[in-house]
C-alpha cells in the first residue's frame, strides 16, 4: 500500500464521514421540534438558532473526521503492516 492509497482511503472516510454527521444533525434538529431548513447566513435566521445549528454541525463533523480518519489508519496498517508514512513522521 502507497501514499497514493492513503490519500484516497483517509480523504474519502474523512469526506463520507462529514456528509454523514451533517445528516445527522440535521436529523436531531428536525427532532427537536426546530425549523426542518436552518441557514446559519440568512440574517431570517435567529443568531441562536444560527449559532447553535453551526457548532452542532462543527461538533458532529470534526468528531466524525477523526473517528473515520483513525478507523482508516488502523485498517491501513492491518493490511500494509504500518501506518501511512505521514502519520510515522509524527513517530519521532
Amino acid at each position: 500500500m502507497g501514499p497514493l492509497v492513503w490519500r484516497v482511503l483517509g480523504t474519502g472516510s474523512a469526506i463520507l464521514a462529514g456528509v454523514v454527521a451533517n445528516k445527522l444533525v440535521t436529523t436531531a434538529w428536525k427532532k427537536a421540534g426546530r425549523d426542518a431548513v436552518v441557514d446559519p447566513r440568512d440574517p431570517r435566521t435567529p443568531w441562536k438558532d444560527a449559532i447553535a445549528f453551526a457548532a452542532l454541525t462543527g461538533l458532529a463533523a470534526g468528531a466524525a473526521k477523526v473517528i473515520a480518519t483513525r478507523k482508516a489508519a488502523e485498517y491501513y496498517q492491518k493490511s500494509a503492516g504500518h501506518l501511512p508514512k505521514a502519520m510515522q513522521e509524527g513517530d519521532a
